[in-house]
């Protein structure tokens, strides 16, 4: 069987029962264990198939983001558990960097009383701090993205590379330790890259259902990162995969 027909069979498989073990494979292929290890392992680097031990998993594909004005009441004492432990990252007087999404909106309630820099590309957590005498206003223009209510492109990166900051605090579309972290829209792929090379350390927040999934832009390997902050209901294997990595992870 010619190697590119038995990826494709293998992909079927995978795709139609989530997951399969070797052997399983082995038995309806006819071809060696060894050679259906080799197989899985090209097809996990392809990004088709994720490997497992003793076999493989389906990659589960990050469907199309909702708004955020939707996003804000899903996974909502989650996404507050998260901001309070992001929130304890900072300390009085630091630049930090908010980035766009629900999740990273609600840290701002947690340190709006605290005197900051805080560079942002969204437009919610604009109208959060703008009242705020005590806090130093900085924002990104740029390409306004409705979903979202950020900033994003050329203008947005151009502009994003003239600041530095002490702490960067990100939301991501879909996090995988293999495959990395990945994004729908290619002007926010880019926009989050610049906003990667800002700070020393920088924080993904992003609840469970953004794990264990693959989007279309490849953004960044996870090991971009220093530190991401979830809830407690992200799967255990999927949080010691990260912290092999040498990640910092923190289950809020």
């Amino acid at each position: 069987m010619l190697k590119s027909i038995r990826h494709s069979q293998i992909r079927d498989i995978v795709n139609e029962n989530g997951q399969i073990t070797v052997t399983e494979l082995n038995n309806r292929l006819n071809v060696s264990e060894a050679t259906i290890r080799r197989d899985l392992e090209e097809m996990d680097q392809l990004g088709w198939i994720r490997r497992a031990r003793g076999g493989a998993v389906r990659i589960e594909r990050a469907e199309k983001e909702p708004p955020i004005l939707q996003r804000q009441a899903e996974q909502k004492d989650e996404k507050q558990r998260i901001g309070q432990a992001a929130a304890a990252y900072v300390r009085p007087g630091q630049t930090i960097f908010l980035g766009s999404g629900s999740t990273v909106s609600a840290i701002v309630p947690f340190i709006q009383e605290l005197p900051l820099t805080v560079v942002t590309n969204s437009l919610p957590v604009i109208n959060q701090l703008a009242g705020h005498d005590h806090i130093e206003l900085i924002v990104i223009g740029g390409q306004f993205r409705q979903s979202e209510l950020s900033m994003v492109g050329h203008v947005a990166e151009q502009a994003i590379r003239e600041f530095r900051a002490d702490l960067v605090f990100m939301g991501m579309r879909a996090v995988d330790a293999v495959h990395g972290f990945t994004s729908d829209y290619v002007a926010e792929a880019m926009t989050d890259r610049a906003i990667l090379q800002m700070a020393p350390r920088c924080v993904v927040v992003a609840d469970h259902t953004k794990f264990g999934r693959v989007s279309t832009v490849f953004l960044a390997p996870v090991t971009a990162v220093h530190t991401i902050i979830s809830d407690r209901q992200l799967q255990p294997e999927i949080a010691a995969e990260l912290h092999d990595k040498g990640l910092e992870v923190i289950l809020a």
